[in-house]
């Protein structure tokens, strides 16, 4: 443990095994512990069924009808990776999907009036959804059109539209699209959690809804993916990216002090030895007095018998209940998968419910999405307090990373892995680089 190292990380979330491997494939000397036995931290996936139970403190054993413990993999955290979003391209350009396997998620739905809806993301879709009526239809696929060829760089294709001025409610206005197409428009196209967006530029909302197409024309039936085995096996991709390129990993490691000088982190102390360096990974649980509470999100585990209802019986999807349909100031989401992802028993599902907590009453606010899932053999609900940074790192170099929000991407995930890898390093987190630095130490065909 006496040992000298370029970057310390604390904790084994998702967010620190990103950074974990991809400061070593820079050539840096890693440490990375973790006070939990197991990796994922936040966002680890629990197996058996029997920890689950557990960790929520329900009594008693799961019931014989759940079939075998160890055939469960539940996720903490519920998340999908856009199909052509930054988690992926992180993915492909370390190689850590050598690890791993993908299964595309096989709906995408919206909520509206009570009922799910197919989210109408093309052309083609638009006309035939049953959200809209006929001209609204006419309306939406011109209004997709013109987004899908959207370009800010060529005029021709803005009609007048400012993409850096122009706000979004000024677009939706120009198409004449009425509130409901505005909200899944915003909210499961955009994944936008509040309509604070539409009064800012357009641009941002454009590129959100090409990605969602981009990700939706790469293999069809939604714009998401789920790796078999549950969450948990990203961190672990990743950690062992970092073990490839020397980084040396220690679970069950107790932190017992951080050890600053003149404000500057300069090691950590875990049973009675120092290991040093000059830069500090780590999540918000182990930095309390460097971080501040941003409200909380609840979470409700939900095991099924049965697919969701008006979901054309899926095993996977996502539905998104925006907030102007059930009066409320953010979104709220469900993520179902099931036995087909290796992380239930046979003819099993897993859906995820959640949102940022508005009430002093967090389980009533879910109640609509709940409703939709009828009947629910178990549940297991958490409120988490979000954290973020006070503290930028500049100084301290301690670099703390943000809890993870309700969205059920990981988009804000990924601005979160740049964002500390620019304070760290003073530069921008370049895909196509870390793609020539791997070629570069391993050669081609690695």
């Amino acid at each position: 443990m006496n040992e000298e190292y370029d970057v310390i990380v604390l904790g084994t979330g998702l967010t620190e095994c990103i950074l974990s491997g991809i400061m070593s494939v820079n050539g840096k000397k890693v440490l990375h512990m973790d006070r939990n036995s197991y990796y994922g931290g936040e966002s680890a996936s629990i197996t058996p069924l029997e920890d689950l139970y557990k960790r929520f403190n329900i009594p008693g054993s799961p019931p014989e009808s759940m079939g075998r413990g160890r055939d469960w993999n539940v996720d903490l955290v519920p998340k999908f990776l856009m199909a052509n979003g930054q988690l992926v391209k992180m993915l492909m350009f370390t190689e850590v999907t050598r690890y791993l396997d993908f299964k595309v998620i096989e709906g995408s739905f919206v909520y509206k009036g009570g009922k799910t809806y197919k989210v109408p993301s093309t052309e083609a879709e638009a006309l035939s959804s049953s959200l809209m009526g006929l001209f609204e239809k006419r309306r939406f696929k011109k209004f997709l059109g013109f987004a899908a060829n959207f370009d800010e760089n060529d005029p021709k294709t803005l009609e007048g539209v400012d993409p850096k001025k122009t706000t979004m409610l000024e677009v939706y206005k120009k198409f004449d699209l009425g509130q409901d197409v505005m909200d899944f428009t915003g909210h499961a196209l955009a994944l936008y959690r509040n309509d604070d967006y539409l009064h800012e530029p357009c641009l941002e909302t454009f590129n959100r809804i090409k990605l969602y197409s981009e990700s939706l024309a790469r293999y069809g039936k939604s714009p998401y993916l789920y790796p078999l085995y549950g969450l948990g096996e990203l961190p672990q991709g990743f950690a062992r990216l970092s073990a490839i390129y020397g980084g040396t990993y220690m679970l069950n490691k107790p932190i017992e002090e951080l050890v600053t000088e003149n404000g500057k982190i300069v090691g950590v102390k875990s049973e009675g030895e120092v290991a040093r360096c000059k830069q500090l990974i780590c999540d918000p649980s182990y930095v309390p007095n460097f971080v501040t509470k941003g409200g909380q999100v609840i979470r409700v585990i939900c095991i099924l018998s049965h697919p969701i209802k008006n979901t054309n019986d899926v095993n996977s999807c996502q539905i998104i209940i925006p907030q102007n349909q059930v009066n409320r100031k953010s979104d709220i989401y469900v993520c179902m998968i099931s036995y087909t992802h290796n992380v239930a028993a046979q003819g099993k599902y897993i859906a995820i419910v959640s949102t940022t907590v508005e009430t002093n009453d967090p389980e009533s606010e879910i109640k609509p999405a709940l409703e939709l899932l009828e009947p629910i053999d178990q549940k297991f609900v958490s409120v988490s307090d979000i954290y973020a940074p006070t503290d930028l790192g500049t100084e301290s170099q301690i670099f703390i990373s943000r809890t993870y929000d309700p969205t059920t991407h990981f988009e804000t995930t990924c601005d979160d892995i740049k964002d500390i890898y620019k304070r760290m390093t003073g530069s921008e987190f370049d895909f196509e680089e870390m793609k020539r630095k791997k070629t570069d130490i391993y050669g081609e065909d690695q």
